[in-house]
C-alpha cells in the first residue's frame, strides 16, 4: 500500500498560513508529498519554507492561478486537482495550508487505510475536525461549523475537489472547469477514521486575519468587489469574545510547538471581549441548534448540509 499527500498553497508566508507545519505533520505517512505552489507575490516565502523542511519526499509542481477562468474560489478546486494528478500512491491524503495532523493520530490513520485497501465501496475516509479560532486555546464547538470531512481518497480519474476545495466528489466526465456543478455529481462513500484534523485557519494576528480574508473575498469574488467589501472595515479583525469557545485542554501536534511559541496577539484579543455578536457562530439561531445537538444528540448534529455518503 501507498499514500501520497497532496496540497495547494500560494502567499502562505505572507498570510500566516502553517504550511509547513500542515505538510511535515502527514509526512511520516506517506511515500510522497506533491505541492500545487502557484505564483506567490515577490513578498512571500511559500517555497524556501517548503523547502527548508528538507525532505525528498516533497514534489513541488509550479502554478499559475487564474481567477477569471475559474472563479467563485473554483481556482482553489483547480489547483487542488492539478496536485492531485501528480499524485502516485493508492490513497491521497489531502491536508490544506492551514490544516494539521497530530502524530498521535498517525497510526490508527495507516491501519484504516491498510484496512480498507481492498474494499471497493469506500472511496474516502472521514476525519473529525477541531476549529481553533483566535488562539490556541480556545475552538469553536458550533452547528454552524462542520464537524467532518473527507481527507483521504482513493486514487480515482473520476474523483475530483469540488466547490472551493473544502470536499470532494466523483464528476464522470468532467470538463476541468464546471467544480461548482452539481448535476451529474456524486458524493463519496466514506468510512470514519478515528482521527482529527486540526485546524488553523483562523489563528492569526488580527491584521493578518484580515489580510487573509480579503485574499479570500477576492479569490471568490474579484479584486473590485473585495476591495469595495473591506473599504469600510478595519484593518484588524475582531474575533469577539473568546471566553463564550470551548477551552482546550489537550495536546496540540508535536509540529505547531515553535507556531505556538509565536503567539503574541492576546493583548489585541483581549481588547474585544465587549464586542456586540456578529459570527457566526455568535447567533442565536447557531447556539440553539448547538445547544440540542450538543446536550441531547450527544454532539450529532441536525439539519446540516454533508458532501459524502456515510
Amino acid at each position: 500500500m501507498t499514500i501520497s499527500g497532496f496540497t495547494m498553497v500560494r502567499n502562505a508566508t505572507k498570510l500566516y498560513y502553517p504550511i509547513r507545519q500542515a505538510i511535515a505533520s502527514i509526512l511520516p505517512i506517506v511515500d510522497e508529498f506533491v505541492v500545487a505552489l502557484g505564483d506567490c507575490d515577490p513578498d512571500d516565502r511559500t517555497l524556501e519554507e517548503i523547502e527548508s523542511i528538507g525532505s525528498d519526499k516533497i514534489r513541488i509542481i509550479h502554478t499559475i492561478w487564474d481567477l477569471e477562468k475559474y472563479p467563485r474560489g473554483m481556482e482553489h478546486a483547480h489547483q487542488t486537482d492539478i496536485a492531485k494528478e501528480y499524485c502516485k500512491g493508492d490513497w491521497l491524503f489531502y491536508v490544506q495550508s492551514d490544516e494539521v495532523v497530530h502524530e498521535k493520530d498517525l497510526p490508527q490513520i495507516q491501519a484504516r487505510c491498510e484496512e480498507l485497501l481492498h474494499d471497493p465501496s469506500i472511496e474516502g475516509l472521514l476525519f473529525n475536525y477541531k476549529h481553533f479560532w483566535g488562539d490556541y486555546d480556545h475552538y469553536i464547538t458550533s452547528h454552524a461549523w462542520y464537524s467532518n470531512e473527507i481527507r483521504i481518497i482513493r486514487n480515482d480519474k473520476e474523483i475530483h475537489s469540488w466547490e472551493s476545495a473544502q470536499s470532494f466528489r466523483r464528476i464522470p466526465g468532467f470538463d476541468g472547469v464546471s467544480y461548482r456543478e452539481k448535476k451529474g455529481t456524486y458524493k463519496l462513500k466514506v468510512a470514519r477514521v478515528d482521527a482529527s484534523i486540526y485546524h488553523y485557519g483562523w489563528v492569526r494576528p488580527p491584521r493578518y486575519m484580515q489580510q487573509k480574508r480579503k485574499a479570500f473575498a477576492t479569490i471568490h469574488f474579484g479584486r473590485t468587489r473585495a476591495e469595495e467589501s473591506f473599504r469600510e472595515e478595519q484593518e484588524e479583525f475582531d474575533f469577539g469574545n473568546l471566553d463564550q469557545l470551548t477551552l482546550y485542554r489537550d495536546s496540540h501536534p508535536a509540529v505547531m510547538q515553535e507556531q505556538i511559541r509565536l503567539f503574541n496577539w492576546a493583548d489585541q484579543l483581549e481588547k474585544k471581549k465587549a464586542t456586540p455578536v456578529k459570527h457566526k457562530h455568535e447567533r442565536f439561531k447557531y447556539r440553539a441548534l448547538t445547544f440540542i445537538e450538543q446536550n441531547f444528540l450527544g454532539g450529532r448534529q441536525i439539519l446540516s448540509f454533508k458532501n459524502y455518503r456515510l
